[in-house]
């Protein structure tokens, strides 16, 4: 006991030493994958401090006093990564506070001119009133989308002004300040991210575009390249967090929220260059889903490299020179609509050459030289494939000491109810050794068996091609409506896989730091 206490102190006060490092290498990590993370981080802190001369300078904290809390927390919660979130939520909060205190003071107004009794009846019945009905309004689709913060905000200070005026007579300088101090902080969150190193939602949704794109074309091309030269896979070796095939399409596959946020913040940010105000940013969204069709058929092409069934290495080697070349025209493909968007130009008139065509005939050739691959010789091999594995379930069974009990003692009583638990403990493990014994003689007894996995893998493979036409449309409508320039002769017609990482492009650099 006392070694294996000592050896426990020894493993915590070694994770003790190791965990700066860790944690400077955890900080280092993130600031490296995305860059603005940092700089995004020091505007935050520069505006708190800016905001905190509210209370820190005294000629300022004597004219708006105790309320210059609400410029701290308006900061906090509306300073965001991008420019357009941003902006939705300062101008959100800004006009939501307006509306709820121009109302408030109507209806103290109106609650004014009468009774103190008859004042709280109406002041209750309007918070009832308009608390419902706003609440009610956060369920409209556009409403939920572009303005449920606004609403919010107009609920909480509705309420805050509309309650605070039956027992405060000064509620209006309260309310002013207040109004004041928002102002103050939604103009220093908005100067901060438009003037300083601004950070564009719809950038990011075209640079995340961009990365998809290139992610299905390296997805491809390796989950081709790993099913015919790869060494056989290990028995029940899951590596989808490491897996490179994965990494592309995940980001794929998860965008959908993202897009959507994005395309939404995109859509409240001026015109900051030249080409922004050309830029659909609802085409972006179309095109996001259809890269999400696709990638599901790169996700089944990736699930036959994992399957239990796997065609033999010397029949795949017929087919592997067609299917390569397949995947790499296909790659080239996505990669050239990713360098259009990339450089907002037109597609190369080479993107869909001959040569995507010829390995589509090259594969069909291929296929049907080896008709007995995939149709058989012998239709009549599986004819007493039940009884077989009936046989051998039993000789399993009879390997592993399962029988009858057949042992008798005094008790009658007992010896039944023995002998019928054995009897259902006999069947049932009967039934575990014949079920997957039928499955896969059902399987291996059958010739075409062995072809059948590669017809999957290559079923699969051609149905890339026949979705890409579907990109490669969205593509073309996206550049025609935001005003692509032409194709040069020129310009980069193929881009190499190995391109720069842009794997915080999809959105996971946008925390919300503050409270929502």
């Amino acid at each position: 006991m006392a070694m294996a206490g000592k050896k426990g102190m020894e493993m915590y006060a070694e994770k003790m030493r190791r965990f700066p490092g860790l944690v400077w290498q955890r900080i280092w990590k993130v600031g490296r994958e995305d860059p603005r993370r940092a700089v995004h981080s020091l505007k935050v802190g520069l505006s708190l401090t800016l905001v905190s001369l509210l209370y820190l300078m005294e000629p300022l904290y004597e004219g708006i006093g105790q309320n210059a809390i609400w410029a701290v927390m308006t900061v906090v919660v509306v300073l965001e990564f991008t420019a357009g979130a941003t902006l939705c939520k300062g101008l959100n909060r800004g006009i939501g506070t307006l509306l709820a205190g121009s109302l408030a003071f109507f209806i103290k107004f109106v609650a004014t001119e009468s009774g103190h009794v008859f004042r709280a009846i109406f002041i209750g019945a309007a918070v009832f009133v308009i608390g419902t009905a706003a609440t009610y309004m956060r369920f409209f689709p556009h409403i939920k989308k572009n303005y449920d913060y606004g609403v919010v905000i107009f609920i909480l200070t509705f309420n805050l002004v509309t309650v605070s005026s039956y027992r405060i007579h000064n509620v209006m300088k309260i309310a002013h300040d207040r109004f004041y101090t928002i102002a103050i902080g939604c103009a220093i969150c908005l100067l901060m991210s438009l003037l300083v190193f601004p950070n564009w939602s719809g950038e990011d949704l075209h640079n995340s575009t961009v990365f998809k794109l290139e992610g299905l074309a390296k997805s491809i091309e390796a989950c081709v390249d790993e099913y015919f030269n790869s060494a056989e896979k290990e028995e029940t070796q899951d590596k989808s967090s490491e897996d490179p095939i994965y990494k592309g399409y995940k980001a794929v596959l998860d965008s959908k929220s993202i897009d959507e946020t994005l395309a939404m913040h995109a859509s409240w940010e001026p015109r900051h260059s030249r080409h922004c105000h050309r830029f659909p940013w609802k085409q972006y969204v179309e095109l996001g889903a259809v890269l999400r069709h696709f990638g599901y058929t790169v996700v089944a092409l990736h699930g036959c490299l994992q399957s239990e069934i796997q065609t033999p290495r010397s029949v795949r080697a017929l087919f592997k020179d067609p299917c390569i070349r397949l995947a790499g025209e296909v790659s080239k493909v996505l990669m050239e609509l990713a360098n259009s968007i990339r450089n907002r130009r037109y597609c190369a008139p080479e993107l869909l050459s001959d040569h995507l065509h010829e390995a589509l005939s090259d594969i069909n050739i291929a296929i049907r030289s080896q008709p007995r691959l995939f149709l058989g010789a012998n239709h009549n091999q599986a004819t007493n494939m039940l009884a077989l594995a009936a046989a051998t379930a039993k000789r399993e069974k009879d390997s592993s000491g399962v029988s009858l009990s057949s042992v008798k003692t005094d008790s009658s009583a007992l010896s039944d109810w023995k002998s019928k638990r054995s009897s259902e403990q006999s069947k049932e493990a009967e039934r575990k050794v014949l079920r997957p014994t039928l499955s896969k003689i059902a399987i291996t007894s059958l010739e075409f068996s062995e072809a059948l996995p590669f017809a999957a893998f290559a079923s699969l493979l051609v149905e890339t091609v026949a979705k890409l036409d579907h990109v490669i449309h969205e593509v073309e409508e996206l550049g025609r409506i935001a005003g692509f320039k032409e194709y040069e002769p020129g310009d980069e017609f193929i881009v190499n896989c190995e391109g720069p990482r842009m794997e915080s492009a999809l959105g996971n650099h946008l925390p919300s730091h503050g409270i929502d």
